[in-house]
C-alpha cells in the first residue's frame, strides 16, 4: 500500500517509517508538509493519493495543552477531523493514534478498549475529541491508544538518563501508574494490525505496568547508575499545569485476540537502554 504517515519526524512517526518500509510505499509528512491547524491540510493530505493514513501527529505537550487548551483542541481534535475528511476523499482507512489520558485514572484494573473515556485534562479531552471525529466521519478506521512512549531521542527514559548525569539525587512520582510502551514495538504492532482489516479500537502497549518511580528505577539500574539516589514523591508534591490521571494502565485485549501482542515493557526497556548507552559511549 501507499501509506501516508503524519508526524513523520516524531518518535512514533520515525518508528512507523522503519516498520513499514520495504513492504509498503511510505509518504512521510512532517509539520512543514501538513499543518493540522489549517483546513487546507485536507487537500494537502488528499493529494498524496494514500491508500491508508496513519496519524500520530499531535500536540503532545500535556502541560502546554493545559496552558493553551484552544490550541490542543485545534490540533488534536479539529486537526484529526481534517485528516478524517481527507481519508473520506481518498476512500482510505485511517489509523488514529490516541492515548491513555482519555481515561480519568480512577479504575482499579487496567482499562479495556471499550471502557468509558472520561478525560480530566485538556490534552486527554482533545485526543478523545479526535477519537469522536474519526468515529463520526469514517467507517474504516483503527483507533490505537498508546501510553508513555519511549524508543526515540526525546522521552522519559532519556530524561532520566540526562538527570542522572547532572545530579546525584532524582525525585520521581510513585503514585502515577501507566503502561510504558516502546515506539518501535507499537509501530510493528500497527504494521501487523493494518494487514487484518479488523477495524476498531485497540490498546497497543507493552505488557505490564509500573509507576513513574519504578520506570525510572529500572532505567537507572539498566544503565548501571545505582549511585544515583531515587526519591519517591507523590503527584501532589509535583506541581504541574495539567491534572494527571493517576492510574491508566491499558490492557491489550482486542489485538491480542488477533495474535498481536507486545513483549513486557522491561524487555523493551533493557534493549533500548543498551542501545542508548552504546551510542553515547
Amino acid at each position: 500500500m501507499r501509506i501516508a504517515v503524519t508526524g513523520a519526524s516524531g518518535q512514533l512517526g520515525k518508528a512507523l517509517q522503519r516498520a513499514l518500509s520495504g513492504v509498503h510505499e511510505v509518504v512521510p509528512l512532517s509539520h512543514a508538509d501538513l499543518d493540522l491547524e489549517r483546513p487546507d491540510c485536507v487537500q494537502r493530505l488528499a493529494a498524496t493519493g494514500a491508500q491508508c493514513v496513519i496519524h500520530p501527529a499531535a500536540y503532545t505537550n500535556v502541560d502546554g495543552c493545559a496552558r493553551d487548551p484552544d490550541r490542543a483542541y485545534r490540533v488534536n481534535a479539529l486537526g484529526t477531523r481534517y485528516v478524517a475528511l481527507a481519508c473520506q476523499l481518498l476512500d482510505a482507512p485511517l489509523v488514529y493514534i490516541s492515548t491513555n489520558e482519555v481515561f480519568d485514572g480512577t479504575a482499579t484494573a487496567p482499562y479495556l478498549e471499550y471502557d468509558r473515556p472520561a478525560p480530566i485534562n485538556p490534552y486527554g479531552y482533545s485526543k478523545w475529541a479526535g477519537e469522536q471525529a474519526v468515529r463520526e466521519l469514517l467507517h474504516r478506521f483503527y483507533i490505537v491508544r498508546v501510553a508513555w512512549l519511549f524508543g526515540g531521542e526525546r522521552n522519559f527514559v532519556r530524561t532520566v538518563l540526562r538527570l542522572a548525569r547532572e545530579r546525584n539525587q532524582i525525585a520521581m512520582v510513585a503514585d502515577e501508574i501507566g503502561s510504558p510502551t516502546c515506539a518501535p514495538d507499537a509501530a510493528e504492532a500497527i504494521a501487523r494490525l493494518i494487514e487484518t482489516s479488523c477495524y476498531g479500537t485497540y490498546h497497543l502497549v507493552n505488557e505490564g505496568s509500573c509507576s513513574r518511580y519504578e520506570f525510572a528505577a529500572a532505567t537507572l539500574r539498566l544503565a548501571g547508575r545505582d549511585d544515583v539516589a531515587l526519591q519517591p514523591i507523590t503527584l501532589a508534591e509535583y506541581p504541574r499545569a495539567s491534572k494527571v490521571p493517576p492510574y491508566t494502565p491499558l490492557r491489550n485485549f482486542a489485538a491480542a485476540d488477533l495474535g498481536i501482542r507486545l513483549r513486557p515493557w522491561e524487555e523493551a526497556l533493557a534493549e533500548y537502554v543498551e542501545g542508548v548507552l552504546k551510542v553515547e559511549g
